[in-house]
């Protein structure tokens, strides 16, 4: 894990901008956990939230996963961690879980997402239509939801890290 962040190109082309941004952000997710055990990672922020930096993770593994695999790819290999039963499941931790699985399973998708997408031009539509909206997106559109997904779940975890041990400013 790094602490530092790539810092996305001011002129690059769209695709490379796309790209950086998207890594920017999920580094500074690996950033925002750095440094914490596992009981510091699984702490919910303020009941009766059950969001936690270990679950934001968790969560972010799944969309990686949905959008990337499923969505772009048209390959489901059904859901991570939640299920019909628990459809928050990633966020509902336990002891027996871990920063170490959930960072491998997290960069594994990752690492599947950068496969699949290397794959498509911004322009290809997906193979699959994402439930919500109903129709396939572009590339182009999944990376800039991905973009969005992680800007806003960082914010969650500034205020969840600030809170753990007051750090800010990741």
């Amino acid at each position: 894990m790094t602490s530092q962040r790539t810092e996305p190109s001011v002129t690059a082309g769209e695709r490379d901008m796309l790209e950086g941004w998207l890594d920017h952000h999920r580094e500074t997710l690996a950033v925002k956990c750095q440094g914490l055990d596992d009981a510091r990672l699984r702490l919910a922020s303020v009941p009766p939230s059950e969001l936690s930096l270990m679950g934001l993770v968790r969560h972010m593994a799944e969309v990686e996963r949905i959008w990337f695999r499923k969505v772009l790819a048209g390959d489901d290999q059904g859901p991570i961690y939640f299920s019909a039963e628990d459809p928050d499941g990633e966020f509902h931790l336990t002891e027996r879980d871990t920063w170490e699985e959930a960072y491998r399973v997290w960069q594994d998708e990752i690492a599947v997402a950068r496969r699949n997408a290397g794959r498509a031009a911004l322009d290809d539509i997906a193979k699959s239509a994402h439930g919500r909206k109903g129709e396939a997106p572009s590339l182009r559109w999944i990376y800039t939801h991905m973009i969005e997904e992680y800007a806003r779940h960082n914010g969650h975890a500034d205020l969840l890290r600030e809170r753990i041990d007051g750090a800010t400013g990741h």
